[in-house]
Formats: C-alpha cells, sequence, structure tokens
C-alpha cells in the first residue's frame, strides 16, 4: 500500500484517487467502491449520487477555485488540490482559501509533483496531508516539515508576525 505524511507522520494511504482517462465524460465514469478522490468535475456531474457516500473525496486542479466547494466543504472527510509541475504555485492560494474562507476542517492533501522544499510552507498554509512523488524517498520528505524553527510572515498557521511574538526590551530596561 503506498504511503503519505499526514499530521507530520508517515502512514498508509488507503484513498484511491481517481483520474479520467481521455475520452471519458465526468457524468458517466463508474466511481469504484472504497475511499475514492475524485475530480472536481465528477464530483459536480455526480453529486447527487456521491454525497450519499462518506468515502469520497474530491480533488482540485489548479485553475479550479475553492469556492468551487463552499457548499460541499463541511460533508467532505479529504480534500486534494493537485500540483502538476514544481514551480505551479496555485495550490498554496487554492489551501488558504479553503481553510479560511470556506472553514474547511478535514484533510487537506497536497498530490502530484510534491516535493521535501514545499513541505514546510504547504504546511503554513493549511495542508496537514502530502502525497509525495513516488520517486522520491518520503522519510527525507518528513524532515521537510520541520526545515525551519521559526517563520516570520502571519499565514494559516501562525496569526501572529513573529515580530509581535518575540520578547523585546522595555524603553526602560534599554537605558
Amino acid at each position: 500500500m503506498p504511503e503519505i505524511i499526514k499530521d507530520k507522520a508517515i502512514v498508509a494511504d488507503d484513498w484511491n484517487l481517481l483520474k479520467l482517462a481521455e475520452g471519458e465524460a465526468p457524468a458517466s465514469v463508474a466511481v469504484p467502491a472504497g475511499k475514492q478522490i475524485v475530480p472536481l468535475a465528477v464530483w459536480l456531474a455526480q453529486k447527487p449520487a456521491l454525497r450519499t457516500r462518506h468515502d469520497i473525496g474530491v480533488w482540485l486542479a489548479p485553475d479550479e477555485p475553492a469556492d468551487s466547494l463552499k457548499d460541499d466543504a463541511a460533508s467532505l472527510p479529504l480534500i486534494a488540490v493537485d500540483f502538476p509541475y514544481f514551480a505551479d504555485g496555485r495550490g498554496y492560494s487554492t489551501a488558504f482559501n479553503l481553510r479560511t474562507r470556506i472553514g474547511f476542517t478535514g484533510e487537506l492533501r497536497a498530490i502530484g509533483d510534491v516535493l521535501r522544499d514545499q513541505l514546510f510552507y504547504l504546511q503554513r498554509v493549511g495542508f496537514n496531508a502530502f502525497a509525495t512523488r513516488p520517486d522520491r524517498t518520503i522519510g527525507d520528505a518528513l524532515k521537510g516539515l520541520t526545515d525551519f524553527s521559526e517563520s516570520y510572515q502571519t499565514s494559516w498557521d501562525q496569526k501572529t508576525p513573529l515580530f509581535r511574538r518575540a520578547a523585546r526590551p522595555t524603553a526602560k530596561e534599554v537605558q
């Protein structure tokens, strides 16, 4: 069984990522039993049937906005965001919006071309699960979550900037 990083640990991945074959229509593709992460187009086309299942997650392509799931996010156990290549950073905004504007609290997974160098920053915007590239060592990727001990700016995981968190001497102590 493949492995992912979830909540800062390496765990077995019991979800299947469903991808459409060329020419397959989202409305007619068969969604197998068991835990399936379906493309947004399949979710939207088959929502009445799929929303009754508790083993369905949805994955968003980089050009699909978080708002596409605003009415459904609370009922989904998992939302995945695809990074088709390393330099495509649109998924960072998608994750941040899912957490802050949509209020998604379930598993938020980064999929696709996910590398160790991204993990620290991905977790800062709300991802808590990572399906790293299969040609990389997952144990090494896990270390990427702790590459830095502090962050300067605010984000989903840290609401206060460093200059407000650091102890500073008062005017009397400076004199």
